[in-house]
């Protein structure tokens, strides 16, 4: 399977002293290793430091409780086996989140202790069948066990492995009466991570949220950012007009980095050098190895399912000066942030 990932790095040695940074980039494993792993699982976790990823990235939703548990979305029924707990038949529900109507179950509905008794499962099993393998072996973990599996592997390794929470959907919890940041920044900084130096970003697609949080702790930030659409909050009226340079002169007003999707750094698109002028960094999201997700010239002949020039896409992101990157690929990550810059 890496044999294409080797050519690609090969290649990347001809691009990259293009690179304008003296530092390599970091590697953000997206949800884990979830390319071989259910992802937000401490498994996918765990795989993800091995491969030599430097920080681990969790999705945090709140419980009816207010603990912190890592998923992708606070509707769960795509990553766990909850639809197979009679029990919890009678709280399918439907709700409006962020504007849209979502059928299922959802953690605000549920203690940490009911949510203990559920397993992960992965999320793409059309994309990523072998790790259909794993479904069943996970409970979904919470906030501090991702904080202590960082810690815990930055001493067993040597290395400094970080976190990369997103607050999902934090207005909708707000107006439900579970406000994120408060608990958020009171955990980090109880775990010793209260500085512009620890071993942490804090990311969210919404603006206020990280505003707020910006009058709470000195942790570094990042504004999310996608290719179309605008921040659910409000905050501004498209994130296309976010980009531009009085834009992301008003995000470096308290966010210390970017967070676009990858669509938005390809093609020579200026924002990486716009937002460098504006003091950003620039993490952009996200590479994954299967031909669906890659830019159309990565695809490789073959299914939707089937692994094209990821390591070729990264290359050419770190040659154009990306600070990061997200990858559901951190060993590919890997390989190409060791390159010789």
């Amino acid at each position: 399977m890496l044999g294409w990932t080797l050519m690609a790095l090969s290649m990347a040695g001809a691009v990259s002293d293009e690179r304008p940074l003296s530092s390599p980039p970091i590697v953000i494993a997206h949800r884990g290793a979830s390319g071989s792993r259910p992802e937000h699982t401490l498994s996918a976790y765990r795989l993800a430091i091995e491969q030599g990823a430097d920080f681990i990235e969790p999705d945090l939703v709140l419980t009816k409780d207010d603990v912190f548990v890592v998923r992708h979305e606070n509707e769960i029924s795509g990553t766990t086996d909850i639809a197979a707990h009679p029990e919890f038949a009678a709280r399918r529900t439907t709700k409006t989140i962020d504007g849209t109507a979502v059928t299922g179950w959802f953690t605000e509905d549920f203690t940490l202790a009911e949510l203990r008794t559920l397993r992960a499962r992965e999320r793409l099993p059309q994309l990523r069948p072998d790790n259909v393998a794993y479904d069943g072996r996970d409970p979904v973990p919470t906030l501090a066990e991702v904080i202590a599996l960082a810690k815990a592997a930055s001493a067993e390794t040597g290395r400094t492995i970080g976190i990369y929470p997103e607050t999902k959907h934090p207005g909708y919890f707000a107006a439900i009466g579970h406000p994120m940041e408060a608990l958020l920044v009171r955990q980090l900084h109880a775990a010793g991570w209260d500085s512009a130096e620890a071993p942490v970003f804090i990311q969210s697609f919404e603006v206020a949220n990280l505003q707020r949080l910006k009058t709470m702790t000195p942790i570094r930030l990042i504004q999310l950012m996608d290719a179309r659409g605008a921040p659910a909050d409000g905050a501004a009226p498209s994130y296309a007009a976010m980009t531009t340079p009085a834009g992301l002169k008003a995000v470096a007003a308290y966010a210390w980095g970017i967070g676009p999707n990858k669509a938005m750094v390809a093609d020579g698109a200026p924002l990486i050098a716009d937002a460098h002028r504006a003091g950003l960094r620039v993490h952009p999201w996200t590479y994954r190895a299967e031909n669906t997700f890659l830019l159309e010239r990565y695809r490789v002949p073959g299914d939707p399912a089937t692994h094209g020039r990821i390591g070729q896409e990264l290359a050419d992101a770190v040659a154009a000066g990306v600070d990061g990157f997200f990858t559901d690929f951190p060993l590919i990550g890997a390989q190409v942030r060791d390159m010789p810059y």
